[in-house]
């Protein structure tokens, strides 16, 4: 099982915080699949230094091993190479990369390409709606000596909506503005050639209702995970990625080696040779977050208005 199907909701934590250390450790909200450490637009210049500092004792007393996936966003390739140097730097999982191109990508790689970091380029600057320079940078990522350090690519969805001069309504999801064509051409650049992505942020706290119904959205687009600004969406991201009992039922059918090439199950037409991708990646889903009797599906559903199928 790959390790980016595991990711969920990964919170993102500015380096400045004061719990970093306890967090980094699991004796604050133990229950994080990953948590992304910021040292660059969760904190402010001024307090950079002050920052790095406290990322600096975080990892000399962070435990060796933990159940959560501990990355650093790092502020720019100076910032990565004073991280690299501090005692501790081996435990972390691995970096964000901020603003990552094909043109900036080498500068950060050639820091790790020694060690045993995984990297998540962030998809955030202009060239990400110039669908050649995606290809380009898809082929950079894919050389052999690169690709297996590359966890996932992370949508950088503000950043990308302030290059356009806009900011997300609080009464639509990310795919009901100009991103939603921009995200499903990502998808179809990347995950053909086995690039997992993760989801933009929803950055309203109150409007539950509307997570509700992005997170659905990322989930059919194929995205393995999504970033959370505050403990209390980790929950409301995670239930969705609950795989329902009809689908794993499927999915385990699918994969039998018993099975006819084509089979009807819950009304729906399954056929092994199309399916059968879909399948294990449910099967792997469903042993990390679990699964969602169907009666919590149909809710889950209900909530989203869909229709029905015959931190600080």
């Amino acid at each position: 099982m790959a390790r980016n199907t595991v990711l969920g909701a990964s919170l993102y934590v500015p380096a400045t915080h004061k719990d970093l250390q306890a967090i980094a450790n699991g004796t604050v909200l133990s229950h994080l699949r990953s948590v992304i450490f910021c040292t660059e637009d969760a904190v402010s210049g001024r307090d950079v230094g002050a920052a790095l500092k406290n990322l600096a004792n975080t990892l000399l007393h962070m435990v060796e091993r933990t159940d959560t996936e501990r990355f650093v966003r790092v502020r720019n390739q100076q910032v990565m190479m004073q991280i690299l140097q501090m005692p501790g730097a081996e435990k972390l999982t691995g970096f964000v990369i901020p603003k990552a191109t094909r043109h900036n990508f080498e500068s950060y790689f050639c820091q790790v390409q020694n060690t045993n970091h995984l990297l998540m380029p962030t998809l955030e600057t202009a060239d990400v709606f110039d669908e050649a320079e995606m290809k380009m940078f898809r082929q950079a990522l894919d050389k052999p000596n690169v690709r297996d350090r590359i966890l996932a690519l992370r949508i950088g969805g503000n950043d990308l909506l302030a290059l356009l001069g806009i900011r997300r309504p609080d009464n639509m999801t990310i795919y009901r503005t100009p991103l939603g064509l921009v995200i499903a051409r990502l998808v179809t650049i990347f995950r053909p050639y086995g690039f997992s992505l993760t989801a933009p942020v929803f950055e309203y706290l109150d409007n539950p209702t509307l997570l509700d119904q992005e997170v659905s959205e990322d989930l059919a687009h194929g995205l393995v995970g999504k970033t959370a600004i505050h403990p209390t969406q980790i929950e409301s991201i995670e239930k969705h990625y609950r795989v329902c009992e009809k689908d794993i039922e499927m999915a385990l059918r699918i994969i039998d080696k018993d099975s006819p090439a084509v089979f009807k199950m819950h009304n729906s037409m399954c056929e092994v040779a199309t399916h059968r991708s879909w399948a294990l990646h449910v099967v792997a889903q469903a042993r990390v977050f679990g699964t969602r009797k169907k009666t919590e599906a149909n809710e889950l559903h209900n909530h989203n208005g869909l229709k029905q199928p015959t931190y600080s």
